[in-house]
C-alpha cells in the first residue's frame, strides 16, 4: 500500500472512530456519566494507533462531549456541562433555498452540540446597509463581527483584486472536490474559499409546451437561430412568451460574451476596438434576443425569482436558469427538463460557484473552521444533493444516485453537468475586473436600450479600461 493511500485509510478509521463515538453519546448509547472504552480497546477496534486513538478523544473533548480524568478514561458530560460558541455566517437570503441550509444546521448542532451556527443574512441584519457585499465582508473580517462568509466566485475575484485575501484563512484541498471548482477559488495555488455547490448555466423548457406545438426538445446542437425560431412557434400572444430570462443578472447575460470565444485586453494591453470582433457578436445577439417581442416578454424582473414564477405559471416555455435556480420547481409537478444553452461558434457556458470562507480574525476561528469543514464533507454534501436541486461540490456526492425517498423534481436530464464539463467558462476569462462589472453592467443595458450606439459603447468601454489600467 503507498503512502498516500496508508494515509488516506487512516484518515477515513480516525473519521469513522469520531463519528461513531459522536453519534452514541447524541444517541444515548453512552449516558451521562458514562465512560466511553478505555483507548486500547479503541485502538484494536478502530485498527489505530493509541497515539491516534487520543487525537480523535481530543476532538470530542474540543466539541464538549467528553471530559478526560487523569488515569480513569473519557467520561460523557451533560449538554449544559459544556461550553457553547456561536459563530456567524454571513450569507445570501437564496442560501437557505440552494442548500436547504436550515437542515443542515440542525445536523451540524446535532453533531456539534458545543457550536451555535447564526445565519446572518442581507439588510435586515445590517450586514450590508449601503456597502458592496465585499466592502461588507472586508469590514465585518476586519471588526471580527462575522466569521464566516459564503460567496460565489465573482465575489471571490474581487476580493483577490481588492488585495483582501489577507483577511481569509487558508482552506485544505478536498481531492475529492471537483479540481474546476477548487481552480476557481485559490490563487498561486493557495486556496482560500471551499467549494460548496456549484452550477452551469443551462436551458429550462416546458416539455408540455413543446409537446402542444409539436416541436422536438432542445438539444446539444442548438445554436441560438434554433432558438428564436423555436420560440417563435411557441409564443402564443396575450398568453406565453417563447423564451426569457432575468436581463440584468452578472449570472446571466456574461453568457453570451463567454460565448464570443474573445476577451477584453488583458491588463496592460492597450484598450481596443471591439467594433466587427466576435466579442461585439456576442452583445449584440444578447440586445436581439431581449428586443425581440415576438418571443421575448416585456417584463420587469426584479430577480431570477421573477423568471422562475413565470416559468412555473407557464407563462414562457424556455429560461435560462442554474441548478441552483431549478429548486424553485423542486416541490412542483411541473413536467420541465434541461438542455445545454445555445450557442454563437462552439459550445460555451457560464460556470457559477458557491464557498464560504473563514475569517482569519475571527475570535471563534476553530469553531468556524469546523463548519466549514462540515458544509465540505461527504455527510453534508449528501445533504445537499438529497433535498435540493443544486449540485454538490464533492464529485462523489455529485455523481451518487439518489434513492426514491429523496425523489424531488428533478428535471430527466439532471446529470447534463457531467457531460458539458469541457464548455465549462468563468466570468474572470473575459479578462474584465470584477470589481467594474457594475461599469460594465451599465454601459450595456444603454446599449441594448438603444440609449447610446455602437461607437459611444466602444469609446467608454475603451475610456473604462483605460481608468482600470491605471488604477
Amino acid at each position: 500500500m503507498s503512502e498516500k493511500a496508508s494515509r488516506k485509510t487512516f484518515r477515513i478509521r480516525l473519521e469513522a472512530m469520531i463519528q461513531q463515538l459522536r453519534s452514541s453519546i447524541i444517541e444515548g448509547t453512552y449516558s451521562v456519566g458514562e465512560y466511553l472504552p478505555a483507548e486500547s480497546l479503541l485502538a484494536k477496534q478502530y485498527e489505530l494507533s493509541n497515539n491516534s486513538v487520543r487525537k480523535g478523544l481530543e476532538v470530542l473533548v474540543e466539541e464538549g462531549f467528553i471530559v478526560k480524568i487523569d488515569k480513569v478514561g473519557s467520561r460523557v458530560i451533560k449538554a449544559a456541562e459544556r461550553e457553547r460558541v456561536t459563530v456567524t455566517v454571513g450569507c445570501t437570503p437564496s442560501i437557505a433555498r440552494d442548500l436547504e441550509f436550515t437542515r443542515l444546521l440542525d445536523d451540524f448542532h446535532a453533531l456539534h452540540p458545543s457550536i451555535a451556527v447564526k445565519p446572518v443574512t442581507g439588510t435586515a441584519d445590517g450586514l450590508f446597509s449601503n456597502r458592496t457585499y465585499i466592502e461588507s465582508i472586508k469590514e465585518q473580517m476586519e471588526t471580527g463581527a462575522i466569521d464566516i462568509f459564503t460567496l460565489n466566485n465573482m465575489n471571490f475575484n474581487e476580493l483577490v483584486e481588492r488585495g483582501y485575501t489577507g483577511l481569509l484563512e487558508e482552506q485544505k484541498a478536498n481531492a475529492e472536490m471537483y479540481p474546476f471548482l477548487n481552480g476557481a477559488f485559490a490563487v498561486d495555488g493557495t486556496l482560500y474559499v471551499q467549494p460548496v455547490t456549484f452550477s452551469p448555466l443551462v436551458l429550462c423548457y416546458n416539455r408540455n409546451h413543446f409537446r402542444e406545438a409539436k416541436l422536438p426538445e432542445p438539444d446539444s446542437g442548438w445554436k441560438w437561430d434554433d432558438l428564436v425560431q423555436a420560440a417563435a412557434r411557441l409564443t402564443v400572444p396575450n398568453q406565453k412568451h417563447g423564451f426569457y430570462f432575468f436581463q440584468v443578472s452578472e449570472n446571466r447575460w456574461p453568457l453570451f460574451l463567454l460565448q464570443s470565444g474573445q476577451s477584453f485586453p488583458r491588463e496592460g494591453e492597450l484598450p481596443g476596438d471591439i467594433r466587427g470582433t466576435r466579442l461585439m457578436e456576442g452583445i449584440l445577439l444578447c440586445g436581439e434576443l431581449t428586443r425581440n417581442r415576438d418571443i421575448f416578454p416585456n417584463y420587469l424582473s426584479e430577480s431570477s425569482t421573477d423568471a422562475s414564477r413565470l416559468f412555473l405559471e407557464g407563462k414562457i416555455s424556455m429560461l435560462l436558469a442554474t441548478y441552483s435556480s431549478l429548486n424553485d420547481f423542486k416541490h412542483s409537478d411541473l413536467d420541465y427538463d434541461i438542455s445545454p444553452v445555445p450557442f454563437i461558434h462552439i459550445p460555451i457556458t457560464l460556470l457559477l460557484s458557491i464557498g464560504m470562507i473563514v475569517n482569519k480574525h475571527s475570535r471563534q476561528k476553530e469553531a468556524a473552521q469546523r463548519f466549514v469543514d462540515y458544509m465540505a464533507s461527504r455527510r453534508a454534501q449528501d445533504l445537499i444533493r438529497r433535498h435540493t436541486i443544486s449540485i454538490p461540490a464533492m464529485k462523489p456526492a455529485a455523481e451518487d444516485p439518489c434513492p426514491e425517498e429523496f425523489r424531488l423534481n428533478r428535471p430527466r436530464h439532471y446529470s447534463l453537468f457531467r457531460e458539458i464539463i469541457p464548455s465549462y467558462r468563468l466570468h474572470s476569462e473575459l479578462n474584465w475586473p470584477a470589481r467594474a462589472f457594475e461599469s460594465l453592467r451599465h454601459l450595456l443595458k444603454m446599449f441594448w436600450s438603444g440609449l447610446i450606439d455602437e461607437h459611444t459603447l466602444n469609446e467608454r468601454l475603451t475610456s473604462l479600461r483605460r481608468v482600470d489600467s491605471a488604477d
